[in-house]
């Protein structure tokens, strides 16, 4: 069955307002910070649409755009739309859209009280009511009269310039909380006036806002609408209130995108942008619901990771168009690959966030921990051959050995493999064996298959030693030994009933019911969770703050894990050293120099990892260049760092 055939839904034109799209996929909005510090257009921004709209997708929609450089702005590295001297860069980025076939859109959007502190250019943020944000605005002004309508008309002449610079589309951002969001909200909105209250009141400035961009754009350009299809704050807006809501919006709108809870809180942070611990395609029956209500499309976003499960959402009826973003970030030909029938050669997306959102929450640009050439097309569009083919050991067959082989190989180098084990994958199949792992079941899979077939010659079973390199007579080494288990000289951690994190997520050892995990960083905690989950008392143990366990992982994972471990009772002890462990359980050492017992049938050790360096050395100086890359030299220990440096040192060899 060729691919049109299999996907017709999503290969099936799509029409919205007076623009055709090609299919029923969008590419949705996301924070890329590829724009200069000004917001000005980057060739890198050129770039980086220019990869999107080669993906395939129908309409790529650019992401968290301000409508007001002064009041408006939540992260760094936006868009500015609000001048027109930004003109000529954002015509460049419609065409470089419209060069492959897609449309181009925007995500107008007004942070509201979750606007950045340190971008604000007043001395408090707006909002319908002064509600503080602990984590971000302590000082909110309700917004009068003459606010409002400046933001009205800010709305509106933003859209009129995208229309003039030659964009399709425009998404008005009413979703996660943002300031349309906030004014339908009786969690955020209490005012008095008529613009609060009721049900009716609550909803004028959004329809406000609607009727003022569609005035000013007419039918040059469509007109998109997210809306979240609940808030899941109890006090928040519900799917009750969109179906009531959106009945009144068609009318100046073209196509909605149905998402879901509140960026702006941390405890619905996480539903925004959903980690590996969601379900996949959470949104849809949001979606399918608010279909019902509406005669324009309706577009879904929320962990739809291939074209088979969009093919379902679609030809169910429960959307018309389906909006991917990482997916497309870790394999940017995920459609074409599918359409040609190699589903399996694409490359999985670990939902990890750990990369494309950490980064741009720091005002970095976009990267990712799978796909090393995100966000630097413009520097390395594609892997080239090397100018001289050369021979090239590569040490170790973990997650940095496997980047290496495939991109040496690709290079046209002649690469061999030596791996200990008898597989592939170093960590990566030990440790994805947590029931939320499917992303990176899927991913390890994927890696250890795309390597086997890369044409390295891999070694099994053998284990590099300084004479068995050298009698290749490399060019060049790739040592990648990885990490293992740091292990302190803690008195009873020998004890037969102590196993470590790894040991304890794989499944080889037996664990009691009663459980304490030593240690709160990413790898304690998801295992606390793990065991957990199979009905176990679980308790943790570290020695800095609760309020700082996990602190190495993205906001958006790490608030979803905390509240998942919440929910099943797993006990945090912060700022509690580990002082002994005995065959009754762990004794602690708290800062008020009391001891501390916690009593349990099993102790898992998790504090952390070292590199893996050992061998180092002996390596050095049998050929011309010897790369130390991945866990056994760099500091992060992360599959995002053993990729990167992988990949990076393999283009210079």
């Amino acid at each position: 069955m060729n691919g049109y055939q299999k996907y017709s839904h999503v290969f099936q034109p799509l029409k919205v307002g007076n623009l055709i799209l090609k299919n029923r996929i969008q590419f949705p909005p996301m924070v890329c910070c590829q724009s200069s510090a000004y917001g000005e257009v980057s060739q890198q921004y050129v770039d980086f649409i220019r990869m999107q709209a080669r993906t395939g997708a129908a309409l790529v929609t650019i992401g968290a755009t301000p409508i007001d450089e002064e009041t408006g702005q939540d992260y760094y590295g936006e868009l500015n739309i609000t001048d027109d001297a930004m003109l000529p860069g954002l015509s460049r980025i419609a065409t470089a859209a419209h060069d492959y076939g897609a449309k181009i859109s925007v995500e107008m959007v007004h942070g509201g009280r979750g606007a950045a502190p340190e971008l604000l250019k007043t001395p408090y943020a707006l909002a319908p009511s002064p509600f503080p944000l602990a984590d971000k605005n302590r000082y909110v002004k309700e917004m009068d009269q003459k606010e409002i309508d400046h933001i009205i008309w800010k709305y509106a002449d933003c859209a009129g310039r995208l229309a003039k610079a030659g964009f399709d589309m425009c998404m008005i951002h009413a979703a996660h909380g943002n300031l349309l969001g906030q004014f339908m909200s009786p969690h955020t909105n209490t005012r008095t006036d008529w613009y609060g209250g009721s049900f009716e009141n609550r909803m004028r400035f959004p329809l406000q806002v609607l009727e003022a961009v569609r005035a000013k754009v007419g039918d040059r350009m469509a007109i998109e609408m997210r809306i979240s299809g609940d808030e899941i704050i109890p006090e928040g807006m519900h799917l009750d209130d969109a179906l009531r809501f959106l009945p009144m919006a068609e009318k100046y709108v073209d196509l909605i995108n149905v998402s879901r809870g509140l960026i702006v809180d941390t405890r619905y942070s996480f539903y925004t942008q959903p980690p590996y611990y969601n379900e996949y395609g959470h949104n849809v029956k949001y979606a399918e619901a608010i279909k019902k209500v509406v005669h324009i499309p309706v577009s879904v976003v929320g962990s739809i990771k291939t074209l088979d499960f969009a093919e379902e959402i679609i030809a169910g009826g429960k959307a018309d168009m389906v909006s991917m973003c990482r997916q497309l970030l870790a394999d940017p030909d995920t459609i074409k690959k599918s359409f040609a029938g190699k589903s399996e050669t694409v490359r999985p997306c670990l939902r990890c966030l750990q990369v494309c959102n950490k980064n741009c929450d720091d005002g970095r640009p976009v990267r990712c921990a799978i796909n090393p050439l995100l966000g630097r097309e413009g520097e390395i569009s594609e892997i080239r051959p090397a100018l001289r083919q050369k021979k090239v050991v590569v040490v170790g067959g973990g997650c940095a050995g496997m980047m290496a082989a495939q991109t040496l190989t690709a290079r046209g180098h002649q690469v061999v493999l030596f791996e200990e084990q008898d597989h592939l994958g170093g960590h990566l199949p030990d440790i994805n064996r947590l029931p939320f792992k499917q992303d990176l079941r899927e991913y390890t899979e994927w890696d250890i298959q795309t390597t086997l077939a890369c044409g390295a010659d891999i070694r099994l079973s053998t284990r590099a030693t300084p004479e068995l390199v050298a009698a290749e007579a490399p060019d060049a080494i790739l040592v990648a030994t990885g990490s293992k288990l740091f292990t302190p000289g803690i008195p009873g951690i020998d004890l037969p009933h102590v196993t470590d994190v790894v040991s304890a997520d794989c499944g080889r050892a037996e664990i009691g019911q009663r459980v304490v995990v030593c240690g709160g960083g990413m790898s304690g905690l998801e295992c606390a969770l793990g065991l957990a989950m199979q009905g176990k008392e679980v308790t943790v143990v570290d020695m800095v703050p609760v309020e700082s366990f996990a602190k190495e992982i993205v906001k958006f994972t790490r608030n979803m894990l905390l509240h998942l471990l919440d929910e099943h009772h797993v006990k945090l002890v912060g700022e509690q050293m580990v002082r002994r462990i005995t065959e009754r359980g762990v004794e602690t050492e708290g800062r008020d120099w009391r001891t501390y017992e916690y009593p349990c049938d099993t102790v898992v050790t998790a504090f952390g990892l070292k590199p893996n360096d050992e061998l180092l050395d002996a390596f050095m100086g049998l050929a011309d260049a010897v790369y130390p890359v991945g866990d056994c030299y760099y500091g992060e220990k992360s599959i995002g760092n053993a990729n990167l440096t992988a990949f990076n040192f393999s283009m210079e060899v």
